[in-house]
């Protein structure tokens, strides 16, 4: 007895010395990997062991030590798109991943606008989304969502794993995410992985970490204890220590980024934030400047949130100009102008498949040299006086503008006084003639440059004008 006694104790002493590799949610069965890249591959084992990883698409083994924290990490070449294969990890004790594609893969991030599923929030619905989710089962695309998860310090991993397309799996997904990811399916014909990492009512800084807001922190209250935390998806650096960094490095192709709701009454700092932001985002991925394209956020009432007072920069056409501003600085960068979709009583427009969809215009022509089609709105190019009248020319519009034969009526004119009054709009093939009674010698203009309004211009292939302004008044 006693020596089966002894022997039991010197199994459980090996069997334990010899732990098993672990691998973070992110690398699972059901995975894509983002293809023609050396793939980052992480984990942990036994401080000092030594690890193999093994991939099914060419035969090849790669191997590495663990450091004394057991902390390791692999690189593996990706192949073109295909599969399903296989990964084996093995530091003693094999592990296998299964049904491993190899393709593209985005990060889809932001707040409740990104975060809206396809199955919509209580009583706001998805334009689309039952049919969506109905015709949802897609072999080639694959998603995985981190939970929300706001904290203090970096966490390395979180719950969760790769899911197969089908109705079950895309009813909880990301709706814009969803509409991005199978409109380049449809395109490409190659998988698709979507990593959706978002938390409804996010401002920017909360994906920040401490040291990209480094620059800001005379304005930016940077939490240095859980004591200091307001609300969880308010407090700078909460969202990027919970969500963000376990996923940092994970082999992408670009970022899609949905979110400014909450930044609305900062909208001059927030231009600093998303440059500062996609620039560190790239250096901590490791990956170069890697597309990161975005939505430009819709139109919405936001003086519901403030009924007792009337604040003009919180009208969000200022939030939408620093957008703008923001990606003429951000290489590499696109913006989906959203000016014809909102609601002005819901700051979760249902219309999630023409932000999704305009995305993915972006990748497809820029990122995967597409073409054919238009992917960019018509923008502001200049402006000349004639008199009374201002011809307003604008780039983007290989076909032209048009209005789809509705009147004009969001354009204002001002003179020296600096007063705006609506201004006659004549559209011409790729110009637009302005002219009021009341401004004799007018010296800019406005468009759509209101919290709540419908965008009116459009290029002829859909795309709506974003709101501008030619004066810094």
């Amino acid at each position: 007895m006693k020596n089966i006694f002894a022997l039991l104790v010197i199994f459980l002493v090996a069997f334990s010395a010899k732990a098993a590799v672990k691998l973070p949610a992110i690398f699972s069965d059901n995975m894509v990997l983002q293809q023609q890249i050396d793939a980052p591959i992480w984990g942990w084992a036994k401080g000092g062991a030594s690890v193999e990883v093994t991939t099914s698409w060419n035969g090849k083994s790669y191997s590495t030590t663990a450091n004394k924290e057991g902390e390791w990490k692999i690189k593996v070449a990706t192949p073109e798109a295909g599969g399903p294969f296989q990964i084996e990890i093995n530091d003693g004790e094999a592990l296998t991943l299964d049904n491993v594609l190899i393709g593209e893969v985005w990060l889809c991030s932001g707040q409740s606008n990104m975060e809206m599923p396809l199955k919509g929030f209580p009583a706001q619905p998805v334009k689309g989304g039952n049919e969506a989710i109905v015709n949802g089962k897609n072999s080639s695309v694959r998603l995985i969502t981190v939970p929300r998860n706001a904290t203090i310090e970096t966490t390395q991993d979180f719950e969760g794993q790769w899911e197969v397309a089908k109705p079950s799996t895309v009813s909880e997904f990301s709706a814009t995410a969803w509409f991005f990811g199978t409109q380049l399916y449809r395109a490409l014909d190659v998988p698709i992985g979507l990593v959706h990492v978002s938390y409804g009512g996010s401002n920017i800084e909360a994906w920040m970490s401490k040291e990209m807001l480094e620059d800001f922190k005379d304005e930016i209250e940077i939490p240095e204890t859980k004591e200091d935390f307001g609300d969880p998806n308010r407090t700078a650096t909460a969202l990027y220590n919970g969500m963000l960094h376990p996923v940092i490095g994970y082999g992408i192709k670009g970022a899609i980024w949905y979110q400014g709701e909450s930044n609305y009454d900062r909208p001059f700092q927030y231009e600093e934030l998303m440059v500062t932001m996609v620039d560190e985002w790239r250096k901590e991925w490791g990956m170069g400047e890697f597309p990161f394209y975005y939505a430009q956020i819709a139109p919405f009432n936001y003086g519901m949130f403030t009924p007792d007072r009337v604040i003009e920069k919180n009208n969000s056409a200022y939030l939408r100009e620093a957008q703008q501003k923001a990606g003429k600085r951000i290489p590499n960068s696109g913006m989906a102008v959203l000016m014809d979709i909102g609601e002005k009583n819901n700051i979760h427009p249902a219309d999630k498949k023409a932000g999704g969809h305009r995305l993915a215009y972006w990748a497809l022509a820029k990122t995967y040299g597409l073409e054919g089609f238009e992917y960019s709105s018509p923008t502001f190019e200049a402006m000349e006086i004639k008199g009374s009248t201002v011809v307003v020319a604008f780039d983007n519009v290989p076909n032209g503008i048009t209005s789809y034969g509705k009147e004009v009526k969001s354009f204002e004119i001002a003179g020296e006084d600096k007063r705006f009054y609506p201004a006659t709009a004549e559209l011409r093939r790729k110009s637009i003639l302005l002219s009021s009674p009341h401004v004799s010698d007018p010296v800019a203009i406005r468009y759509a440059f209101k919290d709540f309004v419908v965008g009116e211009v459009f290029s002829t292939g859909g795309l709506p004008l974003s709101s501008f302004r030619t004066d810094d008044w």
